[in-house]
C-alpha cells in the first residue's frame, strides 16, 4: 500500500506529490514526517495532512486480535484507567484544553469521573483489556418548584484555566434551557465525555459506544439525549447519528469584559447542543 499526499502550497508547485512507501520503521516513518514538514512555510499548511498520513500507518501496525473489542458498562473501579486514556487523548485533543494549555488539572478529572457511579458510561475494551474508548454520561433531572438553584460550575474552581471553561458552560446553561424545548421530558441522559485512543479511530468506536449509551436510555424510560460539543469533530460524530442541534453559540460571540475569551483552532467555531429523541419500549 502506498499513501499518496498531494500538494495545494502555491510557492512549491514544483512538486506535484509526494508519496510514502507504507512502513513499520517508526524511525523511517518520523524521517519521513520531518522531511514533508520541512517542505512547509508560513505556518505548516501541510502539518495535518502529515498527521493523518502517520495516524492511517499506525492503525495499520495494529494486530488484529487488537481490533476485536467489546463495549461494556464503567464502574468506579475503572476509573483509574479511565483518567488514564483521558490525560492520554482527551485532555491534550479537547479544543478549549488547548486553547488554554490546561495542563494537569484535578477538577476536570473530578468532573470527568463524577458519574461513574450511575453506571450509564461504557467503554472499549481491546482484547488485551485495555480502554480504547469511553463515553462518560450522567443523567440530568428537570428543576422542581422550590428547588435550590443549581450552584454555578465556575464558582469554587480553583483552577484559573478550567474556570474559564466552566465559566463557558455556566453561560451556557443561563443562556438555554433544554426543558423549554421538551417540556414533556422530566430527565435527559446528559453526554459529557467521547474520547477514542487515536490508533482506534476511524473504527466506528464512537458511534457503538453512543448506541450503547441510547440502549441505557431506552432501558431506563429516558426519553432523550444531549451532548454539549465543543469540538467540531465530536459534533460531526453526532449527527451522522441523528442528533440535531438545538443551541449554537460560536466561540466569537463569547465575550467578559468585551474580549473573546476562546478563539481555538479552526474547524472548532462554536459550543453547540445537539440532541436526539429515543423510543422508549
Amino acid at each position: 500500500m502506498k499513501v499518496e499526499i498531494q500538494n495545494h502550497v502555491d510557492h512549491l508547485s514544483s512538486i506535484s506529490s509526494i508519496t510514502v512507501p507504507s512502513t513499520h520503521d517508526p524511525h523511517l516513518l518520523d524521517e519521513t514526517c520531518l522531511m514533508l514538514s520541512n517542505l512547509l512555510t508560513q505556518g505548516g499548511r501541510m502539518a495535518s495532512k502529515v498527521s493523518l498520513v502517520r495516524e492511517e500507518m499506525q492503525k495499520e501496525t495494529l494486530p488484529p486480535a487488537d481490533r476485536e473489542l467489546s463495549i461494556s458498562v464503567i464502574t468506579e473501579s475503572d476509573t483509574d484507567d479511565v483518567l488514564d486514556l483521558l490525560k492520554r487523548f482527551f485532555f491534550k485533543d479537547e479544543p478549549l484544553n488547548t486553547f488554554v494549555k490546561l495542563g494537569e488539572c484535578k477538577e476536570l478529572e473530578k468532573y470527568c469521573t463524577k458519574s461513574l457511579g450511575e453506571q450509564s458510561s461504557y467503554k472499549a475494551v481491546n482484547s488485551k483489556g485495555e480502554i480504547v474508548g469511553v463515553i462518560l454520561n450522567g443523567t440530568i433531572k428537570k428543576p422542581q418548584p422550590g428547588d435550590e438553584p443549581p450552584m454555578k460550575l465556575a464558582d469554587n474552581c480553583a483552577h484559573p484555566k478550567f474556570r474559564k471553561i466552566m465559566a463557558l458552560m455556566d453561560h451556557v446553561d443561563e443562556n438555554f434551557d433544554i426543558f423549554e424545548i421538551y417540556p414533556d421530558i422530566d430527565r435527559f441522559l446528559d453526554c459529557k465525555i467521547i474520547s477514542v485512543d487515536t490508533r482506534y479511530r476511524g473504527m466506528g468506536i464512537a458511534g457503538m459506544l453512543t448506541d450503547r449509551a441510547i440502549e441505557y436510555a431506552t432501558q431506563n424510560d429516558i426519553k432523550l439525549m444531549h451532548v454539549l460539543c465543543t469540538s467540531h469533530f465530536s459534533a460531526r460524530v453526532m449527527e451522522k447519528m441523528d442528533f440535531a442541534e438545538v443551541y449554537r453559540l460560536p466561540y466569537a460571540d463569547y465575550r467578559v469584559n468585551g474580549e473573546q475569551v476562546f478563539d481555538p483552532e479552526k474547524p472548532h467555531v462554536a459550543v453547540r447542543i445537539l440532541t436526539k429523541r429515543i423510543d422508549v419500549q
